[in-house]
């Protein structure tokens, strides 16, 4: 299986996390995410009084000297690092 496949059933698998996850950890799979299927941001920082899509473009920025081959393969390790956390405090 390529990277692209795994990275592909990772992302299906990150639906399945638990409503527990942290918004930071949900930041961090947001940023890589955006990093490994359209690269290094491309709009400009939302505004001061919307806090959440701020949030959201400050964790892709975080990660934007990345490659998009990086971001896949990061992506992929934090999935399965939360899908094993959820399942031991099941």
């Amino acid at each position: 299986m390529g990277l692209k496949e795994e990275f592909e059933e990772y992302a299906e698998k990150a639906k399945t996390l638990p409503e527990s996850t942290t918004n930071e950890n949900k930041l961090v799979l947001y940023g890589l995410y955006k990093q490994a299927t359209v690269g290094p941001v491309d709009t400009s920082r939302p505004g001061i009084f919307n806090m959440r899509d701020r949030a959201k473009w400050d964790a892709w920025k975080a990660v934007e000297a990345k490659t998009k081959d990086e971001a896949m393969s990061d992506y992929i390790t934090k999935v399965k690092q939360l899908l094993e956390e959820a399942t031991a405090s099941a």
